[in-house]
């Protein structure tokens, strides 16, 4: 356990500073709350309040401490969600030993700890690491309630499922079928079910409270809430965030995800290299594992299995925005199920077990060998080779000697986990930044200039950051600009507040034009950066008439690239 944990530090940990602010978006927001306590509670993407990210917070509240503490570094951003990384591989670990071998714990945690896009989450600063640790954490308590019976941690595991929704909002909810029918089944009871409802209301507080508060405080006296559009942290909760993923009918959004939906879209080029190297296995493993697992193991495959099924049918057919990174939350599942699964499959070598890791073994060597041919060829044919040949010395193990056999065990670990775990040590060889990072081999980044984009924060030069710094205490913010990416790469090279108009998209209506006017005419606003706003699919415009406005009142000049208009002159 201990060389399990080494090695996921330093996947983690290695070079962690290349990446920069990697999503700025985030990095700007962890800079504000370092500075403003009013912004560290909301979320706040600058320390003026003018708007929050289009989440909650909880991820924040982690950097933004961690920007107190430390300063503000690409490294006190980061480390956390690496510290979260190797805390998950354990608690995973934790989970798993408490009913199966340790055999079996140590190759979930190793399948974790090696999956491409655990391996990019956790050394990136969105919020997925923090939802991912809160989720198996929600795991363990259930496993222990599961196995006493005391209500204690079930309200632990209902609290911790609503602080994950506080992390990344409905997300963290997907796991709640899977929880409610093992912990069910571990001992149908009216106590049990009684207590599964004592977990749902301490989910309701644990996550409630936060949406009740916000919704109640002034909106004059906090930040416009960001991703929404009627400035409600609940309509975000419902909409941007919520049943719109499903639907695709997300006021706001300009575009993103992928357009078609079904179980092949996990398969496919975009999310198969991030995720879908063991999910064949772990779907072997589980069936096999329904089958001859003890009642108490069958709790287990309901938890871990319930998990991976239903939240990968959820990112199979939402119609909304979806990004392959999310596939992050089928991590832990895919990792349990491997392990427990192989765990019960060689004890169960004469029930067919052997059967189960004849297929598990030799289909992932081939799935995996299939992924990597066109990025790394020659790997892909020792893969599929030792994979192959290992997996036909486990079908026939009853009957070789055990030396042998120990060697069909090694050479079946190489073949199913050589190939993540070269993606997952290219993805620590990568710098990754902007809002859509992707684990594997480097791949071209979108360009950007010193302005940025609405998903690239770009890197201002020199002029444009000294013009910034210059005077910025006298004003609120030390300039405008359309989208919260490009405001964030000004503010994090200036140190001072950049208002976001329009928020992530550009889409927010906030601020308004009368209320931009109303901050220029009260000098609070010192340069607007940029030109035209955003057109809108749906959702406001305030951000495109805000930009024209500018654009007639104001005389452009061009510094470092960027059209900058002075609004005190």
């Amino acid at each position: 356990m201990v060389a399990l944990l080494g090695v996921s530090a330093l996947l983690y940990l290695w070079a962690l500073g290349d990446s920069g602010w990697a999503n700025a978006y985030y990095s700007a927001a962890a800079q504000a709350g370092g500075e403003s306590w009013t912004a560290w509670f909301f979320g706040s993407t600058d320390a003026a309040n003018g708007i929050t990210v289009d989440k909650t917070p909880a991820s924040l509240w982690i950097m933004g401490l961690a920007v107190r503490l430390l300063g503000l570094s690409s490294w006190s951003v980061l480390v956390p969600q690496a510290l979260l990384g190797v805390a998950s591989v354990w608690l995973l670990y934790a989970t798993v030993r408490r009913w199966f071998p340790a055999s079996a714990a140590l190759l979930s945690g190793a399948v974790l700890a090696l999956t491409p896009v655990a391996v990019l989450m956790f050394r990136f600063n969105n919020p997925d690491a923090l939802l991912v640790f809160l989720l198996i954490a929600a795991a363990h308590f259930l496993t222990r309630a599961a196995e006493d019976g005391s209500t204690r941690w079930m309200l632990l595991c209902g609290s911790t499922i609503g602080f994950a929704f506080l992390a990344k909002m409905l997300q963290a909810f997907l796991v709640l079928p899977a929880f409610a029918l093992a912990f069910l089944i571990s001992e149908p009871t009216v106590k049990r079910v009684a207590q599964l409802f004592a977990g749902l209301g301490a989910l309701i507080v644990s996550a409630g409270w936060y949406v009740a508060l916000v919704e109640l405080w002034p909106a004059s006296a906090r930040p416009y809430i960001g991703g929404s559009q009627n400035n409600s942290v609940l309509e975000l909760t419902l909409g941007y965030n919520g049943l719109g993923r499903l639907t695709g009918d997300e006021v706001g959004k300009v575009g993103g995800g992928f357009n078609s939906t079904g179980i092949g879209r996990l398969f496919g080029a975009e999310m198969a290299g991030q995720i879908a190297w063991l999910l064949p296995a772990a779907l072997v493993l589980l069936t096999f594992g329904l089958y001859a697992a003890t009642r108490r193991e069958r709790t287990a495959f309901v938890l871990w299995g319930g998990w991976l099924v239903v939240t990968a049918l959820v990112f199979s057919y939402m119609n909304g925005i979806i990004h392959s990174y999310y596939t992050v939350a089928l991590a832990p599942a895919i990792a349990a199920l491997v392990g427990t699964g192989s765990a019960v499959a060689w004890r169960e070598r004469g029930r067919g077990g052997s059967v189960a890791l004849f297929l598990a073994v030799g289909g992932t060597a081939l799935w995996s060998a299939m992924l990597l041919s066109s990025s790394m060829f020659t790997l892909a044919i020792v893969i599929a080779t030792v994979g192959l040949g290992a997996s036909v010395l486990l079908l026939f193990a009853g009957h070789l000697p055990s030396n042998l056999v120990r060697g069909a065990i090694v050479a079946g670990l190489v073949g199913a986990l050589a190939a993540p775990a070269a993606y997952s040590v290219a993805t620590t060889a990568t710098p990754h930044s902007g809002a859509l990072p992707s684990a594997g081999p480097a791949r071209n980044m979108l360009a950007t200039n010193s302005m940025g984009s609405l998903l690239n924060a770009g890197t201002p030069g020199p002029e444009i950051t000294a013009l910034l710094k210059k005077d910025a205490e006298k004003y609120t913010w030390a300039a405008a600009a359309v989208g919260s990416n490009s405001a964030a790469g000004f503010q994090l090279a200036a140190g001072a507040p950049v208002l976001a108009v329009g928020g992530f998209n550009g889409t927010d209506p906030a601020p308004t034009l009368e209320q931009f006017q109303e901050y220029v005419h009260k000098g609070q606003i010192h340069y607007f950066l940029g030109g035209a706003g955003v057109r809108a699919e749906s959702g406001s415009e305030e951000s495109r008439r805000i930009a024209e406005w500018v654009a007639s009142a104001f005389e452009p000049s061009t510094v470092d690239g960027v059209t900058t208009y002075d609004l005190t002159t």
